[in-house]
C-alpha cells in the first residue's frame, strides 16, 4: 500500500487547519468590528444599510429563485438589521467567482459539439415511452447531456464491491484514467488505488485527477497535488477550488462529484468517496451503505466529457475530445442491451435544478411506488409537496435515512421534516447498522437514478454534481432488491417518535427556515 505520509504529516494538516480557520475567524472579526464602529458613529452608513436591507428584502420577494432559501435570508436581514443585509452583501449571491464562471462556461461551450443527440436512440426512446423521451429531452437541454443505449449497467450495493471493480477496471488500462472526487483521504482505500496508478503511470497510461480541496481539507495537507505529481510525470492531479482563509461564498460551491473513467469505455460514479468508511476500513458511525454504478460503453462519454469540461476549467494544460473520446481508442462495443442510460451533472452556474428536478420527475410520473435512499432529507416546499402528493394519491413512497448521524445538526434538521411527510403516509426508515450515504431513486420497475445528489439544499443548489438516469435498464432490478434488503434491516419510524412540543419544536421550526442557510 503506497501512501505519502511521513513524520509531519498530521502536522501539516492541523496546520493547514489551523492557520484557515484562525485567520477566517480574524477576517470575520475586523469585518464585524468596521462595521459595528462604521454603523456606531455613522448616521449615514446606518441609514444607508438600513435601506440596503430594505432593498434586498424586496429583491428576495420579487427573485426567481426558492422560495424557502429566499424566506431564511428575509427573516435574517429582517430580524438583525442592518447586519444581516451586511452578511447578505458577503454570502448571498450562490454562484462560484466571476472567473471561475467564465471558464467553466468557456469549457462547456468547447465541448458543445461532441454532445448530440443521437436521433436513433431518441426515436426508440420515444417508441417505448413519451414521459421517459420527454424527461431525457429536458435532462440534455438543461445539463446538455444526451441519452445513450448500448451501454451495459452494473449496480453496487456496497462500496467495496464497487471500489474492487474499480481497481480491476484500472489494472486493465491502457491509455488514461481520469478520477474527479470530492474526498480524498490516506489510508488503505486511497493507498491501493495510489499503488495501481503508479503502476499504470510507469506504463504509460495518462493519470488526471481533480479533487475538492474544501472536501479534503482536514484530510491532504497543502500541496498534496504537487507531491503526487512529483511521483511520475504521467500524473498530473489539481485540486478543485483550492481553499484560501478569505471569506468568500465561492467556498460554498463545491465539486461534489465522484467520477472513474477508464479509456472512455468504463465509467463508474455514485456516492463512494476515496477514503476508508466508505469501504468499512474504519467505522466512525457504524456500517456506512454506500451504493454506485459502473457503465460499460456509450454511456461512458457523458462521464468523460463531464470530467474533462471541469479539468479544462481548473488547468491550462486541455483536454482534447478527439484524443479522449470512443473513437480514438477502438473496442469491441458491447452488444445492444435494454434499456437507455443518461449521465448527467448539475451545477449552479445557472438557475435549473437539473439534480432536483429529475427527481421531481421521478415523483409526478409514479404509479406504484418510489423508493429513496438519502443521507439527508432537508426539504424544499417543492421537494416536500411532491412527496406528499404521491403518497397521497396512493404511491409506496418509502425513504431510507441513517440509523446514526454523522453531523447531530443536520440528523436534527432530517428528522423535523418527517411529520409532514408521515402524516401524508410516506414510509420513512432509519437504517440501524449505521449511516446511509447511498443517493438513489427506484419507481415502478423502470426508472431509476443512482449518484451523488443528496436531498440537501447543498447538493440541490450549490455543488456541482452527477448522476445517472437509467430506463429499463435491467440493472434497476438490483437497486430496487438492495433497497428492499436496506429498509429490511431499518426501524420505521411512527409519527410519535419525531413528535415534539414547546422549544424542541421551536428549535426544529427554526432549523427548518434557517436550512438552506447551513
Amino acid at each position: 500500500m503506497r501512501l505519502l505520509k511521513d513524520i509531519n504529516y498530521k502536522k501539516m494538516i492541523t496546520n493547514r487547519i489551523t492557520v484557515t480557520a484562525i485567520m477566517i475567524l480574524l477576517e470575520l472579526a475586523l469585518l464585524l468590528g468596521i462595521f459595528w464602529r462604521a454603523v456606531q458613529y455613522s448616521w449615514f452608513i446606518m441609514g444607508a444599510f438600513s435601506l440596503l436591507s430594505m432593498l434586498y428584502v424586496f429583491y428576495l420577494v420579487i427573485k426567481d429563485d426558492n422560495a424557502s432559501y429566499r424566506i431564511g435570508w428575509i427573516l435574517l436581514i429582517a430580524f438583525i438589521p442592518p447586519f444581516g443585509a451586511f452578511l447578505y452583501m458577503l454570502w448571498g449571491d450562490k454562484k462560484p467567482s466571476k472567473k471561475l464562471q467564465a471558464r467553466l462556461n468557456f469549457s462547456y461551450l468547447a465541448m458543445d459539439k461532441y454532445l448530440e443527440d443521437n436521433e436513433e436512440t431518441c426515436k426508440a426512446l420515444a417508441e417505448v415511452s413519451h414521459r421517459a423521451v420527454a424527461t431525457a429531452r429536458y435532462i440534455k437541454k438543461t445539463s446538455r447531456y444526451p441519452v445513450h443505449r448500448n451501454t451495459h449497467v452494473t449496480y453496487y450495493s456496497i462500496g467495496e464491491a464497487m471500489f474492487e471493480a474499480m481497481l480491476e477496471d484500472m489494472r486493465k488500462a491502457e491509455h488514461f484514467i481520469f478520477l474527479e472526487f470530492f474526498i480524498v483521504q490516506e489510508g488503505e482505500m486511497w493507498g491501493r488505488m495510489l499503488e495501481v496508478l503508479l503502476e499504470k503511470a510507469r506504463e504509460g497510461v495518462e493519470i488526471r485527477m481533480l479533487y475538492d480541496d474544501m472536501g479534503s481539507v482536514a484530510l491532504l495537507p497543502f500541496g498534496y497535488s504537487d507531491k503526487l505529481e512529483e511521483m511520475d510525470p504521467h500524473i498530473k492531479c489539481i485540486p478543485f477550488n483550492p481553499v484560501v482563509p478569505f471569506l468568500a461564498m465561492v467556498m460554498n460551491n463545491r465539486d461534489h462529484r465522484k467520477i472513474l473513467v477508464v479509456d472512455g469505455h468504463i465509467g463508474y460514479t455514485g456516492g463512494v468517496n476515496l477514503s476508508d468508511e466508505y469501504i468499512n476500513a474504519v467505522q466512525r458511525f457504524g456500517h456506512w451503505k454506500d451504493t454506485g454504478v459502473r457503465l460499460a460503453g456509450d454511456g461512458v462519454w457523458n462521464l468523460t466529457v463531464m470530467f474533462m469540461e471541469m479539468w479544462n476549467a481548473c488547468s491550462e494544460f486541455k483536454l482534447s475530445p478527439e484524443l479522449y473520446g470512443v473513437d480514438a481508442y477502438p473496442h469491441q462495443k458491447p452488444e445492444v442491451r435494454e434499456g437507455f442510460v443518461q449521465p448527467y451533472g448539475d451545477d449552479p452556474l445557472d438557475d435549473e435544478r437539473v439534480g432536483e428536478d429529475v427527481y421531481l420527475e421521478i415523483l409526478h410520473q409514479a404509479k406504484k411506488y418510489v423508493y429513496i435512499m438519502t443521507p439527508y432529507l432537508i426539504l424544499d416546499d417543492e421537494m416536500k409537496h411532491a412527496l406528499v402528493m404521491a403518497a397521497k394519491r396512493g404511491v409506496d413512497v418509502r425513504i431510507v435515512t441513517p440509523g446514526i448521524p454523522d453531523k447531530k445538526i443536520v440528523f436534527r434538521l432530517t428528522r423535523a421534516n418527517y411529520l409532514p411527510l408521515l402524516e401524508a403516509g410516506v414510509k420513512i426508515y432509519e437504517y440501524t447498522p449505521g449511516f446511509v450515504h447511498a443517493k438513489s431513486f427506484i419507481c415502478d420497475d423502470t426508472v431509476g437514478v443512482v449518484g451523488t445528489i443528496n436531498l440537501d439544499y447543498r447538493s440541490l443548489y450549490l455543488h456541482f454534481e452527477c448522476a445517472v438516469w437509467m430506463y429499463r435498464v435491467p440493472a434497476l432490478e438490483d437497486l430496487k432488491r438492495d433497497t428492499l434488503e436496506t429498509i429490511e434491516k431499518s426501524q420505521m419510524v411512527y409519527r410519535e417518535d419525531v413528535h415534539t412540543s414547546g422549544l424542541k419544536a421551536m428549535f426544529d421550526g427554526l432549523l427548518r427556515v434557517m436550512a438552506p442557510l447551513l
